[in-house]
């Protein structure tokens, strides 16, 4: 299922960032579950599931910690268990409770295509009459929610909007007398220059291959147009255009380049980023849940913070893409399992969640919620306000392909990015292979 949100939803964003949305008084607000702590009920535990680890993600656990134990205070009958693991593990760990239909009562999915299996097995609950429930439904960017709809049916609700940038080591441009590349030719021209000095260019574990996916995406949508990959995703096109086999050579080009960190097709995308956070590596392609690492971690050093910039993927030269065209959408979302035996409670919760992450993400956790919040009066880090600012200026935001893609094409596309990184097809090879899958899946 192909997911993109247009210009025109987009140029509401920043408009609609200074919307008043966390005005009303937090107690007694049953619309959004937050409730006035009363001692009666029954003892409940909830379990939850989700992808943000302490050792890699300690803001956004911290703030999901926080707003449980909110949760809990407030509902002092409900106890909420948390289980957690990195992505690709999750992804996994979901796959296999899916199987005997033991989903915990409220867990993490992606939009489209990912979350697609799941709901034709029946396995999310909709999630429509918590949508509807009073000062909730208008709290959400345009685009958002609609990711996460099936056949009119909403199945979970988003929590995050994200864009990836392409950030950068001020320090390590400044020493080798490097600007900020606007074009592809500038950019390669850095990474030769990078290289030439022994210094890794870009950071990148693609173990988890996902992460060799942006890379490819972007290419893809500079050189063959947005509309171009959209139309091969989603089975309406080809892979064989010429354009996207062109960016396909691309990343074997950039590899030839020594562009990536030593070993970085066996590397999980945990340490690959630890190229680019120990200073080692000058850039790194990233999502946006990235900015807290750059701005309200308290591990991460502020001098390195202070080094970090980011800038939008070049423009290629006689290719069709646009450089306010972005590769993100709509991140995690809470779904709650069909047959939890506290859906009710679930879906107080949910409702709880989504309002409180969406009040307290952005200054807590430095993370772009997909709910409206007052930004007026904080005091924001000037990374989290430019990128706010290029949001509000994309022109085009395509899915993540994998998410974008059925699970068993997106299967074929990671395997097959990861071949690619390695050499170990042709881009005519690799673009057979998902042309061959897109239409297996359409």
């Amino acid at each position: 299922m192909y997911r993109r949100m247009t210009v025109s939803g987009l140029l509401l964003i920043l408009s609609l960032l200074l919307v008043l949305s966390g005005c009303e008084n937090a107690s007694n607000r049953d619309d959004v579950g937050n409730i006035s702590a009363d001692g009666g009920g029954q003892p409940i535990t909830l379990k939850m599931m989700h992808i943000w680890p302490e050792s890699s993600s300690a803001q956004q656990y911290k703030l999901v910690s926080q707003i449980i134990d909110q949760y809990e205070q407030d509902n002092p009958n409900v106890t909420i268990e948390q289980e957690v693991f990195e992505n690709e593990q999750y992804k996994n760990k979901l796959k296999v409770l899916s199987a005997s239909n033991e989903l915990p009562d409220v867990g993490i999915t992606w939009a489209a295509g990912f979350m697609d299996p799941y709901v034709k097995g029946d396995l999310f609950a909709d999630l429509d009459d918590v949508l509807d429930r009073p000062g909730l439904k208008d709290k959400f960017f345009p685009g958002t929610v609609e990711a996460y709809s099936v056949d009119g049916k909403t199945y979970a609700l988003p929590i995050e909007l994200n864009i990836t940038p392409v950030y950068y080591n001020k320090e390590i441009f400044a020493k080798y007398n490097l600007r900020v590349p606007t074009t592809y030719e500038e950019f390669k021209q850095v990474v030769k220059t990078l290289a030439s000095h022994g210094v890794e260019p870009i950071a990148l574990g693609n173990k988890d291959r996902w992460t060799g996916s942006l890379w490819y995406m972007y290419l893809a949508d500079r050189i063959a147009g947005s509309d171009t990959l959209s139309k091969a995703i989603n089975a309406t096109g080809t892979f064989e255009d010429p354009g996207l086999i062109k960016a396909a050579q691309e990343i074997q080009n950039l590899v030839d380049m020594n562009a990536f960190n030593r070993g970085f097709n066996g590397l999980s995308n945990e340490e690959g980023k630890a190229e680019f956070m120990d200073g080692k590596a000058a850039m790194s392609l990233m999502g946006t849940w990235e900015i807290p690492n750059f701005t309200t971690n308290p591990d991460v050093p502020q001098e390195f913070k202070d080094k970090v910039g980011f800038f939008k993927f070049p423009t290629v030269a006689g290719g069709k893409g646009d450089i306010n065209s972005w590769v993100g959408g709509p991140g995690a979302g809470l779904f709650i399992a069909k047959n939890s035996k506290i859906k009710e409670e679930a879906k107080k919760f949910v409702a709880y969640f989504v309002a409180k992450w969406g009040e307290q993400s952005v200054t807590d956790a430095g993370v772009i919620p997909a709910t409206k919040v007052d930004p007026s009066s904080m005091d924001l880090p000037q990374i989290y306000v430019d990128l706010l600012g290029e949001l509000n200026k994309a022109s085009n935001i395509t899915l993540f392909a994998d998410v974008q893609m059925k699970p068993d094409a997106a299967q074929v596309h990671l395997n097959m990015i990861q071949a690619l990184f390695g050499e170990a097809v042709t881009p005519e090879e690799f673009a057979k292979k998902h042309q061959e899958a897109a239409q297996k899946n359409k």
